[in-house]
């Protein structure tokens, strides 16, 4: 086969797949709303179990769904008639994906369902099938062809972007939100990307604080001992941060200046330091720091500006994988 006909072969699998997304849009009705009330309702886990293909799907799904704060766990239809059937609670919610709905491997799940009165949704392409006649809640994937017309292609296609649905409603109506999602995404380039400042951020005894009348020469042991590259001044009532002096300052000052012995550092500082609320993204603080070409920034909270709870030094930033 030429190289530019396998192009064409792409480019028609493609639009099969579209023109079965185009289906599974328009039949969207009111069961996808009772599927994501009872979701939303489930007092203990969703569990999803399909066949091959769509059990393929089926795991992909209850992970999408535990990532987005919906418990959710896939359960291997060959394992669940030899005990695995266990693990299904009554409080359960079940959802079953197949596009036949005539598997051999689910029918035992369904007839444990239905006996034991736990909630069946059935995700099927067959109106004429076991799944189908048994679920509690039908999904209907719309009749597609498959690329090729021998594996599932279109149909496995559909099931992910269902299943990908019910997530990001149940998800919305749950209001999770950035901060839920790195509670439970901790690792990772997701969970770099969602570190608040004050999760990276240096605090306590940690912050370089010296006070504004105090001599240069001493403000130098300091600076050393921190190895921070900067200090932080304070008023005299050591509650109100008044400016920065970085080493740059100082070793501008001694070039200029042999008498560091009676200069304070109030007297040098650069006043008004660029700070950052506590539970901004560390990646905004990055952004500040390119923009300003500034290495730290002062941390706040309450919109207390002047207040300072903590420091970010692009050292903090670059060792958690913030980019």
């Amino acid at each position: 086969m030429k190289k530019k006909k396998f192009i064409k072969v792409a480019k028609e699998v493609i639009d099969l797949e579209i023109k079965a997304l185009i289906k599974l849009k328009k039949s969207i009705n009111d069961s996808f709303n009772l599927a994501v009330q009872q979701i939303l309702k489930c007092q203990s886990k969703v569990i999803l179990c399909g066949v091959g293909k769509s059990g393929l799907i089926a795991n992909k799904i209850a992970s999408t769904l535990s990532s987005v704060g919906t418990p959710a766990f896939y359960l291997s239809a060959n394992d669940s008639s030899h005990g695995d059937l266990g693990s299904i609670s009554k409080k359960d919610i079940l959802i079953l994906i197949s596009n036949s709905g005539e598997t051999n491997e689910l029918k035992n799940i369904i007839q444990f369902a239905n006996r034991n009165k736990i909630l069946l949704i059935g995700v099927v392409s067959q109106k004429n099938s076991v799944l189908y006649r048994s679920a509690d809640i039908k999904l209907l994937i719309p009749k597609a062809i498959e690329a090729g017309n021998i594996i599932p292609t279109s149909s496995t296609t559909s099931q992910l972007a269902l299943g990908d649905a019910l997530a990001i409603a149940t998800m919305k109506q749950k209001k999770f939100n950035k901060k839920d999602f790195k509670k439970i995404h901790p690792a990772g380039s997701l969970g770099a990307q969602l570190k608040t400042v004050e999760d990276i951020m240096l605090k306590n005894k940690a912050i370089p604080f010296v006070s504004e009348n105090l001599k240069l020469k001493d403000a130098l042991k300091v600076l050393s001992s921190k190895k921070l590259g900067f200090l932080l001044v304070r008023d005299k009532k050591k509650l109100t941060t008044i400016g920065l002096i970085s080493d740059g300052d100082i070793r501008r000052y001694s070039q200029k200046n042999q008498n560091l012995h009676s200069i304070t550092v109030k007297e040098i500082m650069s006043k008004n330091p660029i700070s950052i609320d506590k539970n901004e993204l560390a990646a905004k603080a990055l952004s500040i720091m390119n923009n300003k070409k500034i290495t730290s920034l002062c941390v706040y909270e309450k919109k207390n500006k002047l207040r300072t709870i903590g420091v970010l030094h692009i050292h903090n930033i670059l060792q958690s994988n913030i980019s």
